[in-house]
């Protein structure tokens, strides 16, 4: 799913920022750059996270594309221009058509796969019901709007769903899952200035939170969140006991 023009971030003026190679705070940062001092093990590891893609396997075409414009939403990328748009559903669909889980489920809950189906017909009833429309052809804010429904454990359609599995673990596994794969890209490094893998050079600036020789020092740019937009408000997510620091907020 393309990005939204309503999606977008903003400067203090309230304009539009441009989609850009390289979001965050650390321009010209590059940890692929570091990769000729990492072991093959690792380098082979991360690599394959820019280069190999994998398939869609699991997810039906329509699910798939569904859930791109939800993690759109949870972890938006309006900010990254088309080359350097972090693929996150084609991991998700590898995790799941390889049975690769956690090691346990919640009572309730059915396994992940069936889970994030479920969820996504979910997700289209509530928007149905608050916009008379697919969720794929909602603006931004009303992508946000439905997804909000989600976080506060209160979706107002698609109680056949909600009766099969809990609306507050769903919303748990969804995030969690979108924002694993995103941190796990090394162009997500990049924009938060992680150095990734220290393997086998090891870190050396372990207090005081300064940068190691190979990394730059932070840059900031003022920004906003998009007119409308929900993603500035910070809120426990369906509140106790899923809610807990550090886990509340929207995006």
């Amino acid at each position: 799913m393309s990005a939204r023009p309503d999606g977008r971030p903003v400067d203090l003026d309230g304009q539009p920022i441009e989609p850009r190679a390289q979001p965050g705070y650390y321009a010209g940062f590059s940890t692929l750059a570091q990769q000729a001092f990492w072991d093959d093990a690792t380098r082979k590891t991360v690599l394959a996270r820019v280069h190999d893609v994998p398939p869609i396997r699991f997810f039906s075409e329509h699910e798939a594309t569904l859930l791109a414009a939800v993690a759109d939403r949870l972890v938006p990328q309006d900010d990254r221009d088309a080359d350097h748009r972090i693929p996150i559903v084609p991991f998700i669909d590898e995790r799941l058509y390889l049975g690769r889980i956690d090691g346990y489920r919640y009572v309730g809950m059915p396994p992940d796969g069936e889970a994030h189906q479920l969820g996504l017909a979910g997700i289209e009833a509530v928007a149905h019901s608050l916009f008379s429309r697919s969720f794929l052809d909602l603006t931004a804010n009303e992508q946000e709007a439905t997804l909000q429904t989600l976080h506060d454990g209160k979706p107002p359609a698609g109680e056949r769903v909600w009766k099969l599995m809990d609306v507050n673990r769903y919303w748990m596994l969804v995030l969690n899952d979108v924002c694993h794969v995103y941190y796990a890209h090394p162009w997500a490094w990049d924009e938060i200035g992680f150095g990734g893998p220290a393997y086998p050079r090891g870190y050396m600036r372990l207090e005081r939170g300064e940068p190691e020789p190979w990394e730059v020092h932070e840059q900031r740019y003022e920004w906003r969140a998009p007119p409308g937009s929900v993603s500035g408000t910070d809120a426990p997510a369906g509140g106790a006991p899923y809610g807990s620091p550090g886990q509340g907020g929207t995006h």
